[in-house]
């Protein structure tokens, strides 16, 4: 039987990277949290972390862009941890090119996992909300929400996911959720090493020449965002909704 005395969080994506992350931290915090990913083996290495520091976890495949899987996921959480009230979508992919090169199966896969992921997952989690009168939603955008050159489709999946926060906060502050969006600048993950090598460039190289375009003079790490999602999904957090915070090591427009 779930302990309903302890909130339970669901983080997508979380495998690794900022979501593998964001999953340590919030059981740091005192979260039960499920551990979602498209390929639940791949979520052992994140559970295991958080279990051997003494937190409650366990691991959960499901494709965010269908909707049987997403409501299946999200019974099952309830039934094994306890009901969710906290939701972060970060579950995410990259399919770049130049808008003549980019195929409709690129756009597709990358709008449906982005914005189809965390409408499915959010209309799901959102009745475990409303329900407890407490609720908590963070969605990962980016900065390429503003424009960045090869990526269209990510872009717009993540200026896109930033309408979608304002309007969540909208409909459901009524209920005590609050949904917020956290756009992250250049973070050392798989996702960016990737870029990287992309473009024939050394990943250390590659972290080098952006952290000089960045005021703090470094690079993001994943444990950045975790820690801004630690705030946001706090108690102390309940008047921040609505809003989009680039955590970028310096101002963006």
């Amino acid at each position: 039987m779930p302990e309903t005395s302890q909130r339970v969080a669901i983080v997508t994506g979380a495998a690794r990277g900022i979501g593998a992350a964001t999953a340590v931290r919030l059981a740091a915090d005192g979260f039960a949290v499920a551990v979602l990913d498209l390929d639940e083996a791949a979520t052992k290495q994140t559970v295991d972390a958080i279990v051997e520091a003494g937190g409650r976890a366990i691991g959960v495949g499901a494709d965010v862009s269908d909707a049987e899987q997403v409501q299946a996921a999200v019974d099952r959480v309830a039934a094994e941890l306890g009901a969710p009230t906290v939701l972060v979508n970060n579950a995410g992919v990259t399919k770049d090119n130049l808008i003549f090169k980019m195929s409709e199966g690129d756009w597709d896969t990358v709008i449906n996992v982005h914005l189809r992921g965390s409408f499915l997952m959010t209309r799901a989690v959102q009745k475990h909300m409303t329900e407890a009168k407490w609720g908590r939603i963070v969605n990962l955008s980016s900065t390429s929400a503003l424009g960045n050159r090869g990526q269209v489709n990510y872009s717009a999946a993540k200026a896109g996911l930033q309408g979608f926060t304002k309007t969540l906060a909208i409909e459901l502050g009524k209920f005590n959720v609050t949904a917020n969006a956290i756009a992250p600048g250049f973070i050392a993950t798989d996702m960016t090493a990737a870029t990287a090598q992309r473009l024939g460039v050394g990943f250390e190289d590659f972290k080098t020449m952006a952290a000089q375009q960045i005021p703090v003079n470094r690079v993001g790490v994943p444990e950045d965002i975790a820690h801004t999602v630690s705030f946001l999904v706090s108690d102390g957090a309940g008047f921040v909704s609505g809003q989009v915070i680039y955590v970028a090591g310096g101002p963006r427009d």
